[in-house]
């Protein structure tokens, strides 16, 4: 039989939990209405939520849909077609397949046949100007790539064949352009890149995976992001968690007043989707780029002929600027403007025109900018002692031409002694100096046979005890340098003739 005692005593403990939960269920019964309904004030009054926001439907948070509007028609989708040519197997050719089988059309005798295909992209673009009747489109290099076929889609299904006006790999920037007679081509309105803070709310508009005109909104996640993203090597980027995705590329990303202030590049992703890792091209990065590519079909670079990086830590501390920010010359091309206007291997530039130099890839950017022709003012340091030169900026040629190796000077990266170095070349605690970190290929140094891990002792016939003994001595006038260096305990004599004469 069972103890009804103990039924007893389990239904009065249930009954007491319900008493204790019931006004807790009712108390946040009651908290959640109050919430729902009104916000409280200072001083514990309640203000009704519409009244609070101005009457906003969407309950105080921003609503985008002015900004999609003015936006959307002036983002375009971009299809191209790049016929490329592959190679057919061998299979039927030769006896006895072209006996039992039929020769193939075209075939050459001389080598395999070849056929075209056709091969589809997709991207999206910005209408940036109209001059008449010609229309012109800003999109990435990667979109446009060598296509044989480019086609624009308007917001409002119309449809024109395109052409390239210009494209620019090292800003990832292409203009392609189409001619209309329509007169209701809308054009977008380019804001100040400059103005954006992180934090500032922003859309991207573009036609991810095909589907055209899709608007995502996001935050400036970060600012002025160098050296990051596939090609481009000389653009500032925006950071952004609006999602970005395939198809995005060549879009436009717009402030809260609906004007551009990016073009959408690139995603930072694993798996190829977004991840709230998406990266626009500064627009005013872009804005000097469509003049030159309607002028010039080109971008126009300032050219300045030196190789520049930040500095090793210790070498930096042998040349005083430690503590300074900028990028320091490790080599300047012969007769460049650089060279002509008194630059020099071992100075550290601090400041372009009066503007500082943050690091190396800001230097890049900067100089790229700089207007062809005209002189501009370097602060350097030279030796632990701060200076001005000027210089003339040239016009950047394509690399095949100003890159000339054998015309770089010095060729060869020396660096201060210390224990890391000392324990991987097993050297005693006794030697010191410099050591040569790397040396160029092609240059005069490379090609006298200076190599890599030799010791610096004496450069024509002066000690060189730092950097500023190195840097002294490989900028005086002359074109023969004698270098007594040691390698492997062993002393060796190089001769390195300035200029690669012979």
């Amino acid at each position: 039989m069972p103890d009804q005692s103990q039924g007893i005593f389990r239904s009065k403990k249930y009954f007491a939990v319900k008493l204790v939960l019931a006004p807790i269920v009712v108390g946040v019964f009651l908290a959640l209405t109050t919430l729902s309904c009104s916000t409280l004030l200072p001083g514990g009054q309640a203000a009704d939520t519409a009244a609070s926001t101005g009457g906003d439907p969407n309950g105080g948070f921003p609503s985008f849909r002015s900004v999609a509007a003015k936006v959307l028609p002036v983002v375009v989708e971009i299809n191209v077609v790049d016929i490329v040519k592959q190679p057919l197997p061998d299979v039927g050719q030769g006896w006895p397949w072209n006996f039992l089988l039929p020769q193939n059309p075209g075939q050459d005798k001389n080598g395999p046949k070849t056929q075209e295909f056709r091969q589809e992209g997709l991207g999206s673009g910005v209408i940036v100007r109209k001059t008449g009747d010609t229309v012109y489109v800003l999109t990435n290099n990667h979109v446009v790539g060598n296509a044989s076929e480019i086609n624009v889609a308007l917001y409002d299904k119309r449809q024109y064949r395109a052409k390239l006006v210009g494209k620019d790999p090292r800003l990832d920037l292409a203009l392609v352009s189409f001619t209309t007679n329509d007169t209701d081509i809308p054009v977008a309105t380019l804001g100040n890149s400059n103005d954006m803070k992180v934090g500032d709310w922003v859309l991207a508009v573009g036609n991810p995976f095909g589907f055209m005109s899709t608007v995502t909104a996001g935050i400036v996640s970060a600012i002025g992001r160098e050296g990051v993203g596939p090609g481009n090597t000389v653009a500032q980027f925006i950071q952004t968690d609006a999602a970005i995705n395939r198809g995005n590329s060549g879009g436009a990303l717009v402030d809260m007043k609906g004007q551009v202030i990016g073009i959408n590049s690139w995603i930072a992703s694993p798996a190829g989707g977004s991840v709230g890792l998406g990266f626009a091209i500064a627009i005013n990065d872009a804005k000097r780029a469509i003049g030159d590519f309607i002028e010039h079909g080109a971008v126009q670079y300032g050219w300045l002929g030196v190789s520049v990086q930040d500095p090793y830590p210790s070498l930096a501390t042998q040349l005083g600027v430690e503590k300074a920010r900028g990028s320091l010359i490790y080599h300047v091309f012969v007769n460049s403007p650089a060279d002509t206007g008194g630059l020099k291997p071992g100075d550290f530039v601090t400041s372009i025109n009066g503007e500082k130099v943050a690091d190396t890839n800001d230097l890049i950017r900067v100089v790229g900018d700089l207007p062809v022709g005209k002189d501009a003012t370097f602060g350097v340091v030279r030796y632990g002692h701060p200076m001005t030169v000027t210089v003339r900026i040239a016009l950047r040629q394509p690399d095949s031409q100003i890159n000339k190796d054998r015309d770089l000077w010095p060729g060869l990266t020396v660096i201060p002694i210390d224990e890391q170095i000392r324990k991987q070349l097993k050297l005693s605690t006794e030697v010191n100096g410099l050591v040569v970190a790397d040396v160029v290929d092609g240059t005069p140094a490379a090609l006298a046979g200076i190599q890599q891990g030799d010791l610096v002792r004496t450069l024509n016939g002066t000690p060189i005890n730092n950097a500023i003994d190195f840097y002294r001595a490989i900028n005086e006038p002359g074109k023969k340098f004698d270098f007594n260096l040691e390698r492997q305990g062993k002393t060796v004599d190089i001769v390195v003739t300035r200029g690669g004469e012979s």
